[in-house]
């Protein structure tokens, strides 16, 4: 057996074992930031999350500042430029990444447990997460890249079935944005925007601290520490407000020169913590999520051959996200297409799935979830949901159990109870010739 396939095996084995019945361990400390901890000492490796409630719904007045503003963070820390950053994390073989979404922001650092290099990484992440310059020179070049970006959009029917969808679906609520914002808000957009968002939301009490690997209780107590310590204290950041239901079937058609059309449809969803979590996910497994073998495909693309792929899915967020539907298909077959996803949905509201249909959908669940935890960033990252949402700390342990609980009068009750095919939100991109 060669090496990479026997690290690959020792890494898939621990994994497993460990998050059996996951050892959880969570604390705050002192200036406010929770941590959410797991021993994982099989590899001298440790990923660290860091997750701040400070996502694209913070971006108020200034979309996409929270994106900007998580891109920075790396471009510059105390006296050292993006150059001395990222050669001192390449010198020890550390990997770090920042990332921007609705709800949240994210830094991650992926490090060895030898002395030099965890001492090199984790003291040069220090600093990005607590001493920021925000050099101009860099903020001018990633704002130009972002609107490269934004530009960039406008060839792409998904990204602008994307944009519609969001705005029209939450209107005035903070998820109607995209992350990236837009050309009129990001050339609007200053440095003083940025550290203002920075000292508002990048502060110890607005934070998640995920560590997994090889490191004990005490020394992921002492290096939450370490790298909080010269964060402000501050505040959580304010609840976001409620999702306004849509109460209105309506669809809305963006002409583009292309010889597919790009359809996106649905309406509002749930929150992470919503108490139907569990078999609108099962049941939408079956429905759209689970690919080829779901009924939409099997409806849409096997049966009328109208498309090469279609899905639904669920898009839980701190408040309720969307719960989309989409597929791609010709112009003159477009009309056709929506007529059988809608009818389709209509029939799997109305009559629910068959008991050999839920077996088969537990079953593909259950059976992959070991491939979802199986390395320590997969685990962290989990553990950041499980943060970040403020979530049971069983979570894990007991996902398999809570799927297999699922009952078909369940799915069918709650997909009657909330999903609602004749309020349903419809964006059509495409119809011109190419």
């Amino acid at each position: 057996m060669s090496i990479k396939k026997w690290i690959f095996f020792i890494t898939l084995t621990v994994s497993s074992s460990v998050f059996a019945s996951p050892d959880i361990q969570k604390w705050t400390t002192e200036n406010g930031a929770s941590v959410y901890f797991v021993n994982a000492p099989e590899l001298p490796m440790v990923d660290i999350n860091i997750v701040f409630n400070a996502g694209a719904a913070r971006d108020a007045d200034h979309p996409g500042l929270a994106k900007l503003t998580n891109a920075m963070l790396d471009e510059g820390a105390a006296d050292l430029d993006a150059d001395a950053i990222a050669d001192a994390f390449s010198s020890v073989g550390a990997n770090y990444s920042a990332s921007s979404q609705r709800d949240m922001a994210i830094l991650s650092l992926r490090t060895l447990t030898d002395p030099n290099a965890f001492d090199t990484s984790v003291n040069m992440f220090a600093k990005i997460l607590s001493s920021p310059s925000f050099p101009e020179t860099s903020f001018l070049r990633i704002k130009q890249q972002l609107l490269t970006g934004l530009q960039a959009e406008k060839q792409s029917p998904k990204s602008l079935a994307t944009r519609t969808f969001f705005q029209e679906l939450y209107g005035e609520h903070p998820y109607a944005q995209m992350p990236a914002g837009d050309t009129v808000s990001v050339e609007k957009i200053n440095l003083a925007d940025l550290k203002a968002f920075y000292q508002q939301y990048y502060v110890a009490k607005n934070a998640v601290v995920v560590i997994v690997g090889d490191v004990s209780k005490s020394q992921a107590q002492q290096l939450a520490t370490r790298l909080t310590v010269d964060l402000k204290s501050g505040t959580a950041a304010p609840e976001l407000p409620v999702v306004s239901s849509f109460n209105q079937d309506k669809e809305i058609v963006l002409p583009f020169p292309s010889s597919q059309t790009t359809i996106m449809m649905g309406q509002v969803g749930i929150s992470r913590d919503d108490p139907d979590y569990f078999p609108l996910y099962v049941g939408n497994h079956i429905l759209g999520g689970s690919g080829l073998v779901s009924i939409l495909s099997d409806e849409v693309r096997e049966k009328r051959g109208l498309t090469y792929g279609v899905y639904s899915y669920f898009s839980p967020m701190q408040q309720s996200g969307p719960y989309v539907f989409g597929l791609q298909t010709r112009n003159d077959q477009a009309e056709q297409a929506l007529k059988v996803l809608k009818d389709t949905l209509n029939t799997y509201i109305k009559n629910g799935p068959s008991q050999a249909q839920l077996t088969a959908a537990k079953q593909n669940i259950t059976g992959g979830f070991a491939l979802r935890v199986d390395s320590n960033s997969k685990i962290a990252d989990y553990l950041s949901m499980i943060g970040f949402y403020n979530l049971p700390l069983d979570y894990l342990d007991s996902f398999n159990d809570k799927v297999n609980a699922v009952t078909v009068a369940d799915i069918k009750e709650a997909f009657k109870r909330r999903v609602h095919a004749d309020n349903m939100l419809t964006v059509l991109v495409g119809g011109e010739t190419e």
